[in-house]
């Protein structure tokens, strides 16, 4: 296995690993901002108010999310072991 082999392999993997956690950060970010900004408006400093409802809305997004995660996921496995000859040799 070449450097060159292990190297795209590794820019694969990070571009999988990024498109599957993209929409689960980026709605975790935008909530927290708009909890953070209410919470600045009104006053209200309890921990729970921001951190409860990030929860929610990112297991809200992984059930919702579920099938098309598992098939990037199923997509990625299949291609690794369709060429798995290739890096060995």
């Amino acid at each position: 296995m070449t450097p060159d082999m292990v190297a795209e392999l590794l820019r694969q993997l990070v571009k999988e690993a990024m498109i599957l956690s993209a929409p689960l950060l980026i709605a975790a970010a935008i909530l927290s901002l708009g909890i953070s900004l209410l919470q600045t408006l009104t006053s209200l400093q309890d921990q729970t108010i921001s951190s409860v409802p990030r929860l929610g809305i990112v297991a809200l997004i992984l059930l919702a999310g579920m099938p098309w995660f598992v098939e990037r996921l199923v997509t990625y496995t299949r291609l690794l072991l369709e060429d798995f000859h290739r890096y060995l040799g």
